[in-house]
């Protein structure tokens, strides 16, 4: 068991409950939320351990997320893993330029395989 807080920002249902399942049975408390306005505001108010934030989502996307999670003296050194169907090479190394910690692409991992990137980010933070 583990007493380490997700959010986990992402705007598909069937992925949001893929994770709930896998996290939360892993021990991790997790916080959701279901655009990009709103996880923005959910990281600002409850500080987590790390963040799950997809890319592509309505009312501000993942990449603007990232920018302003980096600009809060709140929330710069939370590590942020990008979740994401974007495998382009450019996004990957835009990501990792703005301060992502991680970049998945969601297609090419399972959510044991993710379950383990996370577990090696919180053990180097």
């Amino acid at each position: 068991m583990t007493d380490k807080k997700i959010i986990l920002i992402e705007d598909d249902h069937n992925i949001i409950e893929m994770y709930k399942i896998r996290l939360e049975g892993a021990g991790f408390k997790l916080s959701i939320a279901s655009d990009g306005e709103s996880g923005l505001d959910l990281a600002k108010s409850q500080p987590a351990d790390l963040i799950l934030l997809d890319v592509m989502m309505p009312k501000m996307d993942g990449f603007a997320v990232l920018s302003r999670l980096k600009q809060d003296d709140k929330t710069k050194n939370i590590p942020v893993l990008l979740l994401t169907n974007l495998g382009q090479k450019a996004d990957m190394e835009k990501g990792k330029a703005m301060g992502a910690n991680d970049y998945i692409v969601k297609s090419s991992l399972t959510p044991s395989q993710v379950l383990e990137k996370i577990n090696l980010h919180l053990k180097n933070k």
